[in-house]
């Protein structure tokens, strides 16, 4: 046991002999080594600095003209690693990735509501938007064809040419337009309001109207030629047979009504559009824009313009007895989400915003989700 001691004492002995002299020569060697890796990294940044003025440089003579292309490349390179990486980002997160075109869409028409309670309007399937032909039968008048197709007597006359102690012939082919009107084929210079003061009608009703189009959305441009449909328009000039209460309805001061358990009118203005079923609220239009009133106690749920709907700045209160109004087009809101507000407090201003052709109120009832007619509960 002594022995091995004594010899492995030795071998150590003669190991630290041979690598003192490997040690002294290591030290110097790191020395010039580090030196050597500060030296290149040195040269590689003064090589990223002198690119980098150069760049400068040429861009500063050029005045920009290289701006665009360079921001344009970086962009490029980014999307370029973004689609690289992408797939090893998405392994990560295992089930979650959805696949666009297998989301159902929905069939239904919503109203411009945030919420998770939404109201549905359900358009009948006897709806149609075109003008269409139809021959006259045996025992047919310009009154019963009207009748048939739910419009007024003047509006079959006006399309056909008819005059107003006119008959027709069997066999004979009328055209019928969709609702009562007008159909205008527009001509240069036309404009939705020309048009809507050459037939006695709001702007907005020929804008309201789901089966007109337009050029430019949002100044509501027309093309030469294309066929408008004008609501409850009248052709002036000509004698109406049969005559229809046209007096513009003005509503009365809703801060001057009181009670409860009924609805208040939501603001002072005309009446220029009611509940139709293409149209399911009314227009309530007042230049001087003023402030528009809650026409019952309740709860706000959307105060805004959350979307990029027609609707514009709208409020939505929810009346907690299955009743909710809807106050669209506002220029200001005066209310925040999920504040209370009172019979007839003001809740924003009257203005012009979203699909609109001037200062007005779009105003909406709903009982349950199902939209009402709100001249039937206004009081």
């Amino acid at each position: 046991m002594r022995k091995a001691i004594f010899w492995l004492n030795k071998a150590i002995k003669v190991i630290i002999l041979l690598t003192l002299p490997i040690i002294r020569d290591f030290k110097p060697f790191l020395k010039d080594f580090s030196v050597y890796v500060s030296n290149r990294v040195r040269f590689f940044l003064e090589k990223i600095l002198f690119g980098k003025g150069v760049i400068v440089t040429t861009l500063y003579k050029k005045r920009g003209k290289y701006t665009r292309p360079l921001i344009h490349l970086g962009m490029s390179g980014l999307a370029g690693i973004s689609i690289i990486i992408a797939p090893i980002v998405a392994q990560e997160f295992p089930g979650t990735t959805v696949d666009p075109w297998t989301i159902p869409q929905s069939l239904t028409s919503v109203s411009a509501s945030t919420q998770e309670v939404q109201i549905e309007t359900n358009f009948s399937e006897d709806v149609r938007g075109e003008v269409i032909e139809y021959q006259v039968q045996k025992g047919d008048t310009v009154s019963s064809v009207a009748q048939k197709f739910g419009i007024s007597v003047d509006t079959v006359r006006w399309q056909n040419n008819l005059s107003a102690k006119g008959t027709i012939k069997e066999g004979q082919t009328l055209q019928i337009l969709p609702i009562t009107g007008v159909a205008h084929t527009v001509k240069k210079g036309d404009t939705v309001y020309s048009i809507a003061k050459k037939y006695d009608v709001d702007p907005q009703a020929i804008v309201n109207y789901p089966f007109n189009s337009f050029s430019n959305d949002e100044t509501f441009q027309l093309a030469i030629g294309q066929i408008v449909i004008v609501p409850d328009g009248v052709k002036t000039a000509e004698v109406i047979t049969a005559p229809v209460a046209r007096i513009k309805q003005t509503t009365p001061d809703a801060g001057t009504i009181a009670g409860s358990g009924v609805f208040v009118w939501p603001a002072a203005g005309t009446i220029t559009q009611r509940f139709v079923w293409y149209h399911q609220g009314l227009d309530i239009a007042n230049r001087a824009a003023p402030d528009i009133l809650a026409a019952d106690s309740g709860r706000v749920l959307i105060a805004g313009w959350p979307d990029a709907s027609g609707y514009g700045n709208r409020v939505i209160i929810d009346h907690g007895n299955g009743y909710r109004t809807l106050y669209a087009h506002m220029q200001k809101i005066y209310v925040v989400p999920g504040q209370g507000v009172s019979r007839g407090s003001a809740i924003g201003k009257m203005g012009s915003t979203g699909r609109s052709t001037g200062t007005h109120l779009h105003f909406e009832v709903s009982l349950n989700g199902g939209r009402l007619n709100p001249l039937g509960v206004l009081q």
